[in-house]
């Protein structure tokens, strides 16, 4: 049986399945999503609890300072031996004090030469190529807002990364501070009707991450696993813990995966990469993004397997099992660096924030499993961690077994696309043939009927000549009637030459042979003939 118990965070068993209630919430009774890290809290909650915190060690603190000089008051030494004793160790105290004071003015006055030489100045620090790139987004996207609020919240961002470059001696809780304060103040600005003019509520939300994004890039290296934190030994820590839980399975957890199908398998590998990629982001909401993305594979490897839509109680053993699968670098730095530097607003709710906490959970986990975490004996937990025995090999898959059985599957599915496409090829062959063997009759039939059609027009022609000879004209050419040459001129203005039988023809105009004469001449000058009983 796979139980979860750290802090509030509880599970319960419902038909064989984790169960999570309602303790990933604060436990203040918030509709906010709690985090192991902030002692089961939301992030303002915990703000809260911290600031009231530190306020009752400021007032123990003066009350304890108050009380030691009312009794330092009342033991003073009466005596005049006592007195010339304290004397004594006073000015001793004070030689030691001016001598300690001389070392350190000339280890200060070098270490101050430095600071002020410009290869040390912070001032002049070269940026990354990241930080250079984020500068000139940022620009860009302030050059869309209106001036005074472009400006406005250009200064606020740079004045707080030169505070927090410059006071190197600030704590990673202080900074922590400082950038939560930032983003309450400038949330507060965009809520206000005087600096929201004009915009909408995802214009906010996008200014607020374009901001974030440009402070912790410009920040990271300064404030990501400090070496005044103990991130670094806590890294080591739970990865030498997650190389010593490999023996793990998913069986023991009881996921329901089934890691012999290659699609769920290649969820899982898409999973594992998402969260070992988180440590290669920059700003916690790109990390979050990681995590959220890694999360959706998980569900999408339990919905295959199950073959219905995964719940919420399947999901955190799943991701158990990713995690202890992935082990992925600087697990705690970057989950501490989400928590420290992460807009609030981002885990508080949402998808995001959601996951974020179940990762939480589940390094808790890791780190307190036991033997009644996975329903073995200790003896049997004690044999597991030492190496003595191994999980029995018919309950899971080792890796080069799974990797050949997915090459199997892999290999006839090969086997099965080559038979098809050499059927396909075969079927093609054939529709090709049949094509040529149709295009060559139709070829035939076409040239055929091209021949009949050409012998029908050469006779149908031939008869249209024979029927109509074609006879050439002389072409016409234009003629002047003033020209010298009779023989130029048109027919009817072309003079005729009589013949000698002509000429010897009576000029009666009633003698027939006058009447031969004029027949050829044209109807204007055709003569109107009498007749003789007219005349009379």
């Amino acid at each position: 049986m796979f139980k979860y118990r750290k802090m509030s965070f509880t599970s319960a068993r419902k038909s064989g399945k984790i169960h999570i209630e309602s303790e990933l919430h604060c436990k203040n009774g918030c509709d906010y999503f709690g985090n192991p890290a902030w002692e089961g809290y939301c992030s303002k909650c915990y703000r809260e609890v911290v600031q009231k915190h530190k306020l009752q060690q400021t007032q123990a603190i003066a009350l304890q300072k108050v009380r030691y000089k009312l009794s330092r008051t009342s033991s003073e030494p009466t005596s005049d031996r006592q007195l010339v004793f304290s004397k004594f160790e006073e000015k001793k105290r004070q030689q030691a004090d001016k001598r300690a004071k001389t070392i350190k003015s000339i280890f200060k006055k070098t270490n101050s030469v430095k600071e002020s030489s410009p290869l040390h100045s912070w001032r002049e620090r070269q940026l990354s190529f990241e930080s250079q790139e984020m500068v000139s987004d940022f620009s860009k996207y302030l050059a869309t807002l209106r001036k005074s609020l472009a400006s406005d919240v250009h200064r606020q961002v740079n004045s707080l990364i030169e505070r927090i470059l410059k006071h190197t001696d600030l704590t990673i809780d202080e900074t922590s501070e400082l950038v939560q304060d930032f983003y309450q103040t400038l949330g507060e600005k965009m809520q206000s009707p005087l600096h929201s003019q004009g915009m909408s509520c995802e214009q906010s939300e996008q200014l607020m991450d374009v901001a974030e994004k440009y402070l912790l890039t410009r920040l990271y290296k300064t404030v990501f696993c400090p070496m005044t934190t103990d991130d670094e030994e806590k890294d080591l820590a739970i990865q030498k813990r997650i190389r010593s839980l490999n023996w793990v399975t998913a069986q023991h957890l009881e996921t329901g995966i089934n890691e012999i199908n290659p699609l769920v398998n290649e969820e899982l590998e898409k999973a594992i990469t998402d969260v070992i990629e988180m440590d290669s982001k920059r700003v916690p909401q790109d990390k979050l993004d990681c995590i959220v993305r890694c999360s959706k594979h998980i569900f999408n490897a339990l919905q295959i397997s199950h073959g219905a839509p995964a719940s919420a109680d399947e999901f955190l053993p799943a991701l158990i099992h990713v995690v202890l699968k992935a082990n992925p670098p600087l697990l705690q730095s970057n989950i501490k660096y989400i928590t420290r530097f992460c807009n609030p607003t981002r885990l508080m709710s949402g998808e995001g924030g959601y996951y974020f906490t179940n990762l939480c959970c589940a390094v808790a986990f890791i780190e307190n499993l036991n033997a009644d975490s996975l329903s073995l004996s200790h003896e049997e937990f004690d044999r597991y961690m030492s190496g003595e025995i191994v999980p029995d090999p018919s309950r899971y898959t080792c890796d080069g077994l799974r990797l050949m059985q997915q090459n199997l599957i892999a290999l006839a599915e090969l086997r099965q696309r080559q038979k098809s496409l050499t059927n396909d090829t075969l079927r093609l062959q054939c529709e090709i043939d049949a094509f040529k063997v149709q295009n060559y009759l139709n070829i035939f039939v076409f040239l055929h009927f091209i021949y009949k059609l050409q012998e029908n027009i050469h006779e149908q022609v031939h008869a249209v000549l024979a029927r109509s000879p074609w006879k050439l004209k002389p072409r016409k050419t234009p003629t002047s009637i003033d020209t010298e040459n009779p023989d130029s001129l048109p027919p009817p203005l072309k003079p005729q030459i009589m013949s000698e039988s002509n000429s010897n023809l009576p000029l009666d105009p009633l003698s027939p042979q006058r009447e031969e004469i004029t027949v050829n001449l044209p109807s204007p000058l055709q003569p109107e003939v009498v007749s003789l009983s007219s005349n009379h």
